[in-house]
């Protein structure tokens, strides 16, 4: 008979769509071996480097699926012989930590080679199916966002994790909300358990993601040592170590999700037509009109943004409050309009013809103001309203909060009262745990101190608002944020890895 604690974590777990431990059999080891690993060769430009693959590792002690729940550690073999790469050393080296999470669909771990023609390894390998990350995701072609992260002495582990369709044998969900995040913090878990056992410095871990692999980006650095992740990870048979990270590298996470549809109708109420594309949208269309119906949930959305951004009393580094009038201007929209300027003038400044956009202003080789109306019918409306809890169902977010035998849910309020199909609230809790904003300098949990944030001017998977949102809140709880908006860049990411690596450098010699 098992034992109770044991039951009772099982339990819990199935009560959040995460299959009980006593279902799987086999108990893996925890202990890193060293021993057990391929010799691989890497190439960046023109110069061949060659590392220790140890790939497939199972991370936890009582997996629920091994297709994902596995960890690639790759290590620059210099390591092994006592050199120093990039001015690290076995000991010293920083622990790279990308994922592939897109959509919220389950991802295996990146690879350092055999990368399928055209498409970067690292970030760039995106998960089959509906809700795969977007085409060009992982940057530019070439050598993949490990390879070259291994060519500046990083450590790079990459994690797998279940996504919103995963299933176990008996047709129950497994890998709904909060399953993957779980994931990752089991393998972040193993790593700081086996420290003193694998090259690398467990405390220098820089985790990496793009789209919903942002925000899972952005949850391991908001959520470290939670509590409230604790029974999940006790299921799994985690590691018994921490989950906290040194540092967050986030593109364009799609996070804040239920405040994530008023965000959106704050940006794009009055663009009544709408282009779909991306992972969520399926295919390319031109103009379609919004429905009347969609045209007024937009307007009762937009009204509901303001007291959500006024709700969180945020202000900016020289103490101005940020706020929004029941008309949705105010400081706030001036602020996030600050960021697109800021963009535009790195853009000019690095010799970009911008005399094409009448609703920017400048002089004298200044970027002085924005008409924002007008840019925001510039950027093109890509989702109908509500953006993510979709009335009929339809997102990857109501899948995501479905639990171990219901599919789909809403959840938030609003899309649960306005529902056009039967259809249950998923537990708020469940909500909460994929929303960093909850979590950002919260008792019992070590936040990351290094923030860097990328949300391109042209992405309309998400609001402009939601990045702004997570780098003021983390800056007004003192942690350190590089946010920048790249000029005219859609929904992507690992597209600026020299200043990415750049950056990881000035944090970690």
């Amino acid at each position: 008979m098992k034992p109770m604690h044991v039951l009772f974590a099982g339990l819990f777990a199935l009560s959040a769509g995460i299959t009980p431990l006593f279902a799987q059999q086999k108990n893996y080891s925890l202990d890193f071996k060293g021993d057990k690993y391929e010799t691989q060769t890497i190439s960046i430009n023109g110069t061949d480097h060659k590392i220790r693959a140890f790939e497939r590792i199972v991370y936890v002690r009582n997996p629920v699926d091994t297709t994902f729940q596995i960890l690639n550690i790759y290590v620059p073999e210099g390591y092994f012989n006592g050199e120093t790469i990039n001015g690290y050393t076995a000991r010293t080296a920083p622990i790279f930590f990308p994922n592939r999470v897109g959509g919220y669909m389950a991802a295996q771990p990146a690879t350092a080679t055999n990368t399928p023609a055209g498409r970067p390894g690292g970030n760039g390998m995106p998960p089959q199916g509906p809700g795969g990350p977007p085409n060009g995701m992982g940057g530019n072609r070439g050598p993949s966002t490990v390879a070259l992260a291994l060519s500046k002495g990083y450590v790079v582990a990459s994690a797998g994790a279940r996504g919103r369709m995963t299933k176990d044998a008996q047709g129950i969900y497994t890998g709904k909300s909060p399953a993957a995040l779980v994931d990752l913090k089991a393998a972040i878990r193993y790593l700081k358990y086996n420290d003193k056992a694998m090259p690398g410095d467990a405390n220098k871990i820089i985790s990496n993601g793009t789209s919903a692999g942002g925000a899972m980006s952005s949850l391991l650095g908001a959520t470290g040592n939670n509590n409230d992740y604790e029974p999940y990870l006790n299921a799994l048979g985690a590691a018994p170590a921490k989950d906290d990270i040194f540092a967050v590298s986030a593109y364009c996470p799609i996070i804040n999700l239920e405040n994530a549809d008023a965000a959106y109708e704050w940006q794009f109420n009055g663009v009544n037509t709408y282009r779909r594309g991306g992972p969520m949208q399926g295919s390319n269309t031109a103009g379609t009109d919004l429905t009347p119906e969609q045209i007024s949930v937009s307007a009762q959305l937009k009204a509901l943004f303001p007291a959500y951004l006024n709700s969180l009393n945020l202000k900016t580094p020289n103490g101005q409050r940020l706020s929004l009038d029941n008309n949705g201007n105010g400081s706030f929209k001036e602020y996030v309009k600050a960021y697109v300027i800021a963009s535009a003038q790195k853009a000019l400044d690095s010799g970009k013809d911008l005399s094409v956009h009448s609703w920017l202003t400048s002089s004298g080789g200044k970027v002085t103001g924005l008409d924002f109306d007008a840019f925001v019918r510039y950027q093109e409306r890509m989702k109908t309203p509500p953006a993510f809890d979709a009335l009929d169902l339809t997102s990857p977010e109501n899948q995501e909060f479905g639990t171990a035998t219901i599919d789909k849910q809403h959840f938030t309020a609003f899309s649960a009262s306005h529902s056009t199909v039967q259809a249950p609230r998923a537990d708020e809790q469940f909500v909460r745990m994929l929303n960093p904003m909850y979590y950002i300098g919260a008792a019992g949990t070590q936040t990351a101190k290094h923030w860097r944030i990328r949300h391109g001017s042209k992405d309309k998977d998400t609001s402009l608002a939601i990045p702004v949102l997570l780098a003021t809140a983390l800056q007004n709880k003192g942690y350190s944020v590089n946010l920048e908006l790249p000029w005219d860049r859609p929904h992507s990411g690992d597209y600026d890895l020299d200043e990415l690596f750049q950056w990881v450098d000035q944090l970690c010699k």
